[in-house]
């Protein structure tokens, strides 16, 4: 066991099967022989190699089985595992149609076009889980719109909001990161063919003709051009990656402090025990999701500096692709998978959020007292903060309400109603309008 994605102890924790299962070795190699079948194939009906043994070939890998195990010495020595694999394919091909398998490409062609294929279906279960991610925040911005919770800024409480604008909040990135799932599959599912150095030089002037016919067998993009050294699909999916731990791992984090004790504003049901404290509901999810978070961000880093590649092709800096990728697929898979179970196990607690709005004997609604007295007082706008600021170190020291203090001051207006229908401003809009564009994707 490498990590604890894959630890029989911590893979339920951090570990994702369904992503991990398109970087084992067998759906490498798997990948690999089926783009070297497509490629003689492709050869063979252009004529570049003889029918027959394309033929041969394209039988051969249908069912083809190579023990990863016995490739790892060579690989160990030539740093990639293609010549050895190739050298095993065509001990299960008869000898004269051998010669004629992996014509004109090289090791890097075989294993970009295989990654390429491995990430096919990774890309639509990921997108399939960021759909149900963004149903799940849909309804509960719908449903939550109008109830009211304080906001704070610089961990302290600032103004009213609703919990369905904060969804909302958690949400709009992710609806932009599933719209992007095309771009960034145009970015990463398709071919690489470029031979030796760039060039296809050993299929003379068919070197674009079966390039394109091996995008099409292999349902991949034809770039129109060599990609050897040039790393942005890669940097595109680290970045994708990215921008998607930062969002859930934002939501982890307010989460996170949503829960702590004193403050309890959400429940998330089915919390984590302590060895020693039998009173503790710990919310394992999200600090599991915003620890995934933190490495996806920190992975993609890396992977987006292997960028840096040495002239045509750069053995360092593509180990580097190989080191990181594999990890940082699973856990952004994780991500997914965990933000979905922990939206579904979510409440928002009303009354603690009505009492939350208290602290402090209601100076959350400073900044909405201090408008309404220059628009119902007529009290110049300076004037008005100073006030306000002054009645509010009077509340806190005199544990006096807010909205008393202006009662007694300005009588002969409601200023309770006034202050709420002033305090949540666009937030029930924005939670409702989050919540229909959910619904129109």
């Amino acid at each position: 066991m490498t990590g604890p994605a894959d630890s029989p102890l911590y893979s339920e924790l951090f570990g994702d099967d369904a992503t991990a299962a398109q970087f084992t070795a067998k759906a490498e190699l798997s990948a690999m022989i089926r783009t070297e079948g497509a490629l003689a194939q492709v050869q063979g009906q252009a004529g570049l190699i003889p029918a027959a043994s394309a033929a041969a070939i394209v039988a051969a890998c249908t069912d083809m089985q190579i023990d990863p195990a016995t490739l790892a010495t060579a690989t160990a020595r030539n740093g990639v595992p293609v010549p050895a694999l190739v050298q095993a394919m065509r001990a299960q091909i008869p000898a004269d149609h051998a010669q004629y398998l992996h014509w004109g490409a090289t090791s890097q062609d075989i294993m970009d076009t295989g990654l390429a294929l491995r990430l096919c279906p990774m890309l639509d279960l990921w997108e399939d889980r960021l759909t149900e991610v963004l149903a799940r925040l849909g309804q509960m911005a719908a449903e939550h719109a109008d109830l009211q919770m304080g906001a704070r800024t610089y961990g302290q409480l600032a103004t009213p909001t609703s919990f369905g604008a904060v969804v909302a909040g958690w949400g709009w990135p992710l609806i932009e990161a599933l719209r992007d799932m095309d771009r960034l599959r145009t970015a990463v599912l398709r071919v690489s063919l470029a031979g030796a150095a760039g060039t296809l030089s050993a299929m003379g002037d068919q070197g674009a003709q079966i390039r394109a016919g091996l995008a099409r067998a292999l349902d991949l993009g034809d770039p129109g051009h060599a990609w050897h050294s040039d790393r942005s699909g890669m940097a595109t999916l680290a970045g994708w990656m990215a921008s998607l731990a930062a969002s859930l791992g934002k939501m982890a984090e307010d989460l996170l402090l949503m829960t702590q004790s004193g403050l309890g504003l959400v429940a998330i049901s089915g919390g984590g025990g302590s060895s020693t404290m039998p009173q503790k509901q710990n919310p394992v999810a999200a600090a599991a999701l915003a620890a995934l978070s933190r490495q996806v961000l920190g992975l993609s880093s890396t992977m987006t500096g292997a960028g840096l590649h040495r002239q045509q092709r750069d053995g360092a800096a593509w180990f580097t692709e190989w080191l990181t990728l594999p990890q940082l697929c699973i856990s952004t898979g994780r991500m997914l998978s965990l933000a979905e179970d922990l939206l579904s196990r979510l409440q928002p607690d009303a009354q603690a959020m009505q009492a939350d709005l208290q602290t402090g004997n209601g100076v959350i609604h400073a900044e909405a007292l201090s408008f309404a007295l220059v628009q119902v007082i007529g009290i110049d706008r300076v004037e008005a903060a100073a006030k306000v600021k002054q009645m509010c170190q009077t509340a806190t020291r005199d544990d006096i309400q807010l909205t008393d203090l202006a009662q007694h001051e300005w009588p002969g207006h409601d200023w309770p109603h006034l202050l709420a229908a002033r305090g949540l401003g666009l937030a029930p809009s924005e939670a409702r309008d989050f919540a229909q564009a959910v619904s129109s994707l």
